[in-house]
């Protein structure tokens, strides 16, 4: 058989040792803080529903619905705990009774009464489903 036909030979692979495994490295050395020996610390589960809402509104944000309302300036609100709210705003729209909205609040204009409840400014309002 001609040299050109025969299969080659196979090369013996040089001879090699398996690879160490390395050493672990402190965690410092690795840009980690080292682990806990303690377990974390977890919540118990709750006795009932929460006393108070949970929700993190701001101060200035209240939610409710529209009492008395229509073209405005003058609408009132009662939020979800009862309280009244007398807002004036000017140029916000017209929202009938009975709408849920958000509304941003700031300090009511000197001399203007928009019926019960606390006076407010009324900046922002904005429908809710």
């Amino acid at each position: 058989m001609p040299a050109s036909e025969r299969p080659a030979k196979p090369t013996p692979e040089p001879a090699t040792t398996p690879p160490t495994p390395a050493a672990p490295t402190p965690a410092a050395s690795s840009g980690r803080p080292p682990l806990s020996a303690t377990d974390l610390p977890t919540l118990r589960p709750p006795t009932g529903p929460p006393r108070h809402p949970t929700d993190q509104l701001k101060p200035n944000v209240l939610a409710g619905r529209i009492s008395h309302g229509g073209g405005g300036p003058c609408y009132t609100l009662v939020t979800d705990d009862g309280q009244e709210h007398g807002l004036y705003g000017r140029d916000k729209g017209t929202w009938p009774a009975g709408t849920w909205v958000r509304v941003t609040v700031g300090p009511a204009p000197e001399g203007v009464e928009c019926g019960p409840g606390r006076p407010l400014g009324l900046l922002r309002i904005e429908r809710v489903a």
